[in-house]
């Protein structure tokens, strides 16, 4: 480095990350258009960037500096998925890097290359840059070898060699030397591919058709007519969380972030959950965005097919792997230094007895929707039954519930909630297919499982609905019965319910999952999902205002660019686990679009 060049440390971890993809790979970038955080070929594999989870200069990332910065501006480009970052340096030169996965529809399909474009041009003066690509493999372990071109650098590895194309001096990248910017520079890290055009035009291509693709994909979307800025960005990151290959849907794109601080709560939460995954695809087709429905029961029709011996996971691997060993990887420190690094999730090998309900629900609105390029029918439904079979099969019996409790088996009310909503759904399909008699049979089923929750989950003592049959205890995913149609929400007992559990459960407006203590002590996080599912109850037993006012409180707690991790410490309002969480992402649309006013109430 230049003696007398003065390029700051690099940002503490935090999660005040954007998050850009393009359904096939994504990387996250912090509010100094550092990349952090990039795993290829795919969600789930290496992180070549890996800074999130290695604090300090040991972290590897892709950082284009400017000398002596002042202050930094980011946000999206609206309605696309197009990241661009301002810095200004203390004299008031400046730059603006856009960054971005490229996505669009080409020659008959969708064009998204396992490649991250980064373009960067000058607004300012003459400010003067720094860029580190940093690449590791072998999990942060092995150094590439480099070898270079005219205007590429190739990073060398044994299982992955990527490519950066590159208008600027190759020999300044190389070397990490500063140099005065004096035009628009770009750089494209993909696959050790050569480009179809030049490095500028091609990167300019790819921006205009990316941003085309996003703005048409969002204007598509039936929001509802309050917090549409919202909506579309969590819908926008929903869809980014689509392994379009295969249709998986991953949870988050991260692994081992911590529920909370030195917690131990550490996972790898880049594989597809068929609960999470069921919870996209409705939050989506409440938008009428089908297509990600459509992508998803691809790959959940595989999951069936395989299911030879009755049983389902309750997450697979994004390319239907069903061994997700648990490792830990002690060479990196972890998020903020606060480790183990866990790759693998041994939740793979639970039982997990709502997953068979999951699976129904996720595929029901196939069977009712005329809009589908490949609506379900009676060979579709024959495989639903088999799994419904299998949902009454596992009723009533001992689990490790919705939260992947490690040490502790019960019936948990939950597991048998999704047992019924699978002979519900089922009976209601056979209806729309005009088969009286396997509509009767899922129907009895659905009943006699209905009053038998109904009685056996009620404490007498707590005046509400328990986590498990015969319990004492409360838990946030009770509050579901509602949601999926078990009870009517102005029950008194349902009502009852939820004013137990914001006695127990809720900090102001955040809500923990459950009461008891888990395999690692009491959590002392709130989950943000069960904060969402709160105020679907409030809205439904008439509780509006309070739900809005809640709404607005979690809406508060998202990063700038409007994202959400899993957890928020109710004290300090600070995210905590994997990002940017589904589940979370899930919630901000439920709530907007159950309480939203009408459109016709303005226009």
């Amino acid at each position: 480095m230049k003696t007398g060049s003065h390029f700051g440390p690099p940002a503490e971890p935090s999660l005040a990350l954007g998050l850009i993809g393009n359904c096939a790979i994504s990387a996250l970038v912090d509010a100094q258009a550092h990349i952090v955080w990039c795993c290829l070929p795919r969600f789930d594999g290496d992180p070549v960037f890996n800074a999130l989870l290695q604090p300090g200069d040991e972290g590897s990332r892709f950082a284009i500096e400017i000398e002596d910065l002042a202050t930094t501006e980011q946000w999206y480009e609206p309605n696309t998925a197009m990241l661009r970052t301002q810095l200004t340096d203390r004299s008031g030169n400046s730059i603006e890097i856009t960054d971005f996965a490229p996505r669009f529809y080409a020659r008959s399909r969708y064009f998204r290359p396992m490649m991250l474009v980064r373009r960067v041009r000058r607004l300012e003066g003459a400010p003067r840059i720094r860029v580190t690509v940093d690449v590791r493999y072998g999990w942060g372990k092995d150094a590439p070898e480099i070898t270079q071109g005219s205007n590429h650098i190739r990073y060398v590895g044994e299982e992955l060699t990527l490519r950066l194309n590159t208008d600027v001096p190759i020999s300044h990248v190389l070397s990490g030397q500063p140099f005065v910017m004096a035009r628009e520079h770009n750089f494209l890290l993909g696959a050790d591919e050569s480009l179809p055009t030049g490095i500028a035009d091609t990167a300019r291509h790819y921006e205009q058709e990316t941003v085309w693709y996003w703005r048409h994909w969002t204007q598509r979307l039936a929001v509802p007519l309050e917090w549409q800025d919202a909506v579309i960005r969590a819908a926008i990151t929903l869809k980014l969380s689509l392994f379009e290959d295969t249709g998986a849907i991953v949870a988050a794109m991260t692994t081992s972030i911590p529920e909370s601080a030195d917690s131990g709560r550490n996972w790898d939460y880049r594989y597809c959950w068929l609960r999470d995954a069921f919870f996209v695809v409705r939050a989506l087709n409440s938008l009428s965005e089908t297509a990600t429905m459509e992508d998803y029961l691809r790959w959940l029709s595989n999951v069936v097919a395989e299911a030879s011996d009755g049983h389902i996971q309750p997450l697979y691997g994004i390319g239907l792997e069903h061994d997700l060993p648990e490792a830990f990887v002690p060479h990196l420190a972890g998020y903020r230094g606060m480790g183990p690094v866990r790759v693998g999730n041994q939740a793979a090998e639970h039982f997990q007895h709502d997953v068979y309900g999951n699976i129904i629900l996720g595929a029901a609105q196939a069977f009712h929707d005329q809009r589908l390029l490949h609506p379900a029918g009676a060979t579709e439904f024959s495989r639903m039954e088999q799994i419904g079979e299998l949902a009454v099969r596992v009723y009533g019996q001992p689990d490790a519930g919705m939260w992947e409790l490690r040490t502790r088996a019960r019936v948990h009310t939950s597991s048998a909630l999704m047992s019924w909503a699978a002979c519900d759904r089922l009976a209601k399909i056979a209806h729309s297919l005009q088969l009286p008699e396997r509509a009767d049979y899922w129907s009895a089923h659905a009943r006699s499982m209905r009053d038998e929750i109904l009685e056996k989950s009620w404490s007498e003592e707590r005046q509400a609905f328990a986590e498990s049959f015969g319990g004492n205890e409360l838990d946030a995913s009770v509050l579901l019965m509602a949601e999926v149609g078990l009870i009517d929400p102005m029950d008194p007992r349902f009502v009852s319910t939820v004013d137990a559990m914001e006695a127990s459960l809720c900090d102001g407006p955040y809500m923990r999952r459950y009461e008891a203590a888990d395999d690692f002590g009491k959590p002392d996080t709130a989950f943000n999902i069960c904060a969402f599912w709160r105020i679907d109850a409030l809205a439904r037993i008439g509780r509006k205002a309070q739900a809005r006012e809640i709404f607005e409180a979690l809406l508060a707690t998202r990063n700038a660019l409007g994202l959400l991790s899993e957890d928020t410490h109710a004290q300090t309002g600070e995210m905590w686990g994997n990002f940017p969480q589904t589940y979370s992402m899930v919630g901000i649309i439920n709530a907007a679009v159950r309480l939203s006013d009408p459109w016709d109430s303005v226009i």
